[in-house]
């Protein structure tokens, strides 16, 4: 994935890890005392904001279910927002995440529990 692969980079360029150590990821991430936390930074920030846009419930809620009439485009889909959240929140369906949103202590413990899990 690439935003792991960034992560990676930067530690590598912080700890000033030359290409050619051959050093793998695990090792990399031990030496300096760190987990990988870019994904699930990423992952916390897009649920606080689509519980903000859900409650909204304007033009963004619906971008974000991605409810909008006409053609398909060609090829391979794109993952949808809400797709990608429902297998980080467990394995729930997109219906049960979206009547989740509308009670705001429900959402905040989903939120939670996911991120003391880790992706």
């Amino acid at each position: 994935m690439l935003v792991e692969a960034t992560e990676m980079w930067f530690l590598r360029r912080m700890l000033r890890i030359p290409w050619i150590a051959k050093k793998t990821n695990e090792r990399v991430l031990n030496e300096a005392n760190k987990r990988r936390s870019l994904v699930r930074t990423i992952r916390k920030r897009q649920t606080t904001f689509l519980g903000h846009v859900m409650r909204g419930g304007k033009l963004e809620h619906l971008v974000t279910t991605g409810k909008f009439e006409g053609k398909r485009s060609r090829g391979r889909q794109r993952e949808k927002i809400m797709d990608g959240l429902a297998t980080w929140l467990g394995p729930r369906k997109v219906s049960d995440i979206l009547a989740a949103v509308k009670e705001r202590d429900l959402w905040r413990d989903m939120i939670a529990n996911a991120y003391k899990q880790g992706t």
